[in-house]
């Protein structure tokens, strides 16, 4: 019943910064926890951020807390991943997740819809 749309993927060097985003077809959206995850060819999908309805709650993957940022605008029923200093290891497909609920969620098996992802790749 939710339609999660991520879009600002693309390809960026080394040390570069890339803004995702997650965009929902319905104000309910407001009131979801949301979660970002990503997937490399070949390895299991992975935890990255997540944040609760209001914003108030959030948390990251320990690798990534000090690149990474999570934030929403529930005035635009989106939900944002700011990427600074990529590194080649950060390439994968990044998906955002959402759930009715009033917190965070942190396994991907809690979250109910899904985006379609959207590709990051970072070159050395």
């Amino acid at each position: 019943q939710v339609q999660l749309v991520e879009s600002g993927g693309g390809l960026v060097q080394a040390g570069g910064s890339l803004r995702l985003s997650c965009a929902a077809s319905d104000h309910t959206f407001s009131t979801y926890g949301v979660g970002w995850f990503r997937q490399a060819p070949g390895k299991e999908r992975e935890f990255v951020a997540a944040i609760d309805w209001s914003g108030g709650s959030i948390y990251y993957a320990d690798s990534l807390t000090d690149r990474f940022t999570i934030s929403r605008d529930n005035a635009k029923n989106t939900v944002y991943l700011q990427m600074n200093s990529l590194k080649p290891e950060d390439t994968a497909v990044y998906y955002c997740a959402a759930r009715a609920g009033s917190r965070v969620y942190y396994r991907g098996s809690e979250y109910v819809y899904w985006g379609q992802g959207a590709q990051v790749t970072v070159s050395s």
